[in-house]
């Protein structure tokens, strides 16, 4: 098993709207922080908040732009989807299960966070389609 972990920089507009929203909303530990940044532990990964000046504007869909994660064990994914019902996030996504019956199925949400970064959380009832299954080619909800 690889000891790397994933870094992801992303866009905010304020440092206290941004520890609400991914310490006490999504549950992230918080790490180093000034004005201009806050570094976040989600389940082990790092993420790093910076503040941007620019006007930030909402994708009119989920794609191309999101970042999220894989949880391995659906019970995790299921206390995460609670959680983020509990603290009343925004779901940019309802809670649904993709590709039923095929060995890419999955059960995803998508979260939009007050800068409207778009986060997907999903678990794969079939492990090996998470790299794999390549003689499907389905990918996402696109047509």
């Amino acid at each position: 098993m690889s000891q790397t972990l994933f870094h992801l920089a992303f866009p905010v507009t304020d440092i206290a709207q941004t520890k609400a929203y991914y310490v006490d909303g999504l549950g992230c530990i918080p790490g180093r922080e000034n004005h201009h940044a806050l570094i976040l532990n989600l389940y082990g990964h790092q993420l790093v908040a910076h503040v941007t000046k620019e006007p930030l504007i909402p994708q009119n869909t989920i794609y191309p732009r999101h970042f999220g994660l894989v949880f391995t064990q659906e019970r995790d994914w299921q206390d995460l989807l609670e959680r983020a019902q509990q603290q009343q996030l925004l779901f940019r996504e309802e809670t649904k299960n993709r590709f039923v019956g095929s060995p890419l199925e999955h059960r995803t949400f998508f979260l939009e966070d007050p800068f409207y970064n778009l986060m997907e959380f999903k678990y794969y009832r079939h492990p090996e389609a998470i790299f794999g299954s390549y003689e499907h080619t389905q990918i996402g909800d696109r047509t």
